[in-house]
């Protein structure tokens, strides 16, 4: 990613697995950021790291009748060019590694370098 072209960090951090209705915004708040060509980074922290493991990947999402997989939302989003981590730390407090990872996932991620990106010049940050 250019960190001097304006984009869009977005943490996920409140959506943990009890709350499936609640993940489909950050994803479609991403996809349509990265559809106006913005350059978007995600980061999957607290809670919310779980849906990043594989074990869920089958799990739905949303509500309604427009319910989609985390592997459908994964690929869409990273499909636009979205840039997906999980927080290292809560990875590490689920007591899971890299391994557990869907592959749509470009790896983890610390909280300094996630907010050093999303403070940079011309980048917002919005917290789900």
């Amino acid at each position: 990613m250019n960190p001097a072209q304006a984009g869009l960090a977005i943490m996920v951090w409140s959506c943990d697995l009890t709350r499936p209705e609640a993940l489909t915004t950050p994803f479609m708040t991403a996809q349509a950021a990265a559809a106006l060509d913005m350059p978007v980074k995600m980061l999957f922290t607290n809670q919310s790291v779980a849906w990043l493991l594989r074990e869920h990947s089958a799990r739905l999402t949303g509500f309604g009748a427009d319910r989609w997989t985390v592997a459908r939302h994964l690929d869409a989003t990273v499909d636009l060019g979205v840039e997906i981590r999980a927080c290292s730390q809560a990875l590490s407090a689920l007591g899971a590694d890299l391994a557990a990872l869907s592959p749509q996932c470009a790896g983890v991620e610390g909280m300094v370098t996630f907010v050093e990106q999303g403070s940079a010049p011309g980048w917002r940050m919005l917290v789900f």
